[in-house]
């Protein structure tokens, strides 16, 4: 397409970019919060959406952290990494410092996936502490 506009007697030729295509990765149906997105749960549209994500591989396996409806673009942002660890879980609490490893069980206060610091409690001595989500599910205390 070519635009053509008069200055004063001279003739100005302006060549305009066609409109910019993307795909933008939609939800197929409502996720909720914390729900883990499958291949069933993701379309791609035609459309361009500023922000969202392009493609599939770049959300699946990830968790909502907000409820996103049916037909609403995917931001980075409302995704994250599956929680190992859910609120009341009774998990491994694992201490470690060079020879000396001691292994008990806590109840963890918060969720959290793995590499995320967390609230747990101590089953035997009722002492709340800050642990690390292993890839495993257990709860590391530094």
């Amino acid at each position: 397409m070519i635009l053509r506009l008069a200055l004063t007697g001279c003739v100005l030729a302006v060549l305009a970019a066609p409109a910019a295509r993307g795909e933008t990765l939609l939800a197929a149906r409502t996720l909720r919060a914390n729900t883990v997105i499958g291949p069933a749960d993701v379309t791609v549209s035609d459309s361009a959406a500023p922000g969202a994500l392009s493609r599939p591989d770049d959300a699946l396996g990830l968790e909502t952290r907000i409820t996103v409806y049916a037909g609403r673009p995917l931001h980075a942002a409302d995704l994250g990494p599956p929680a190992m660890i859910e609120r009341n879980q009774i998990v491994p609490l694992l201490y470690r410092r060079g020879a000396l490893s001691i292994e008990t069980e806590a109840r963890a206060l918060e969720r959290g996936a793995a590499g995320a610091r967390i609230r747990v409690m101590n089953l035997d001595s009722k002492a709340t502490l800050t642990a690390t989500v292993t890839p495993t599910g257990a709860a590391l205390v530094d």
